[in-house]
């Protein structure tokens, strides 16, 4: 498991990279897409505040947040390259949509394109959260963290799609990120315990607005 043997003390370094890595002004792209959401924003199933909570929680929980950071933290403990690459590709296969597909690609090719280099990294072309996971080993960054920061800024590219689309207040946007931050945190500390055999989506009516999104006559965002 990735987090096998002792707990490391993040340091500053750590934090600060991390941050830097997983802030919305990392050059990857994440605001350009919504995963689906603009779909369920235009018919008018998310139109207020608890809905955009209830919709990004579950898709965090349920969904493609929890199968992420199964990846992410299967990534971190993979050793060849053979086992990323494997891991990479059961991260494809469970991209619901071609949308979805191209979103993790996408971001995960920018991903690996600045931080190869930046920090000197050999990182190749994967997935977002693979990558995210392999450059944490190869930076010998704590794993946990890593997670919730990735979950964080997973969810803060939803909630910012949602300010722009619902519309929701910049306040009312900040209120929603306080109250779902608790929500990454606790997911990626039971994903810390599990692996790829517990990868699950029950997240049906995203997945069907990302396919949705697709055959969209007007759109702002590319998923």
């Amino acid at each position: 498991m990735a987090t096998a043997g002792p707990m490391v003390t993040p340091t500053d370094a750590d934090i600060l990279t991390l941050t830097q890595w997983l802030s919305p002004a990392y050059p990857i792209g994440g605001f350009a897409y919504s995963h689906g959401l603009e779909w369920a924003i235009d018919c008018g199933d998310v139109s207020s505040a608890a809905d955009v909570q209830g919709w990004i929680e579950d898709v965090v929980k349920y969904g493609t947040g929890w199968n992420d950071c199964l990846f992410l933290f299967a990534a971190f403990g993979a050793v060849t390259g053979d086992e990323v690459a494997e891991i990479d590709a059961q991260a494809c296969a469970f991209c619901a949509s071609a949308e979805r597909l191209k979103e993790t690609q996408l971001l995960g090719q920018a991903f690996c394109d600045v931080t190869a280099e930046v920090w000197s990294l050999d990182l190749f072309q994967l997935t977002y959260p693979v990558a995210v996971g392999v450059a944490a080993r190869m930076q010998n960054l704590p794993v946990a963290l890593t997670a919730k920061l990735f979950l964080q800024g997973f969810m803060g590219n939803l909630v910012a799609c949602a300010t722009r689309l619902v519309p929701l207040g910049q306040t009312e946007s900040q209120r929603l990120i306080r109250k779902m931050t608790p929500v990454c945190a606790s997911v990626a500390e039971e994903a810390m315990n599990a692996d790829l055999n517990d990868l699950r989506s029950t997240t049906f009516l995203p997945d069907i607005a990302s396919m949705r999104h697709e055959t969209q006559y007007s759109r702002i965002f590319r998923t």
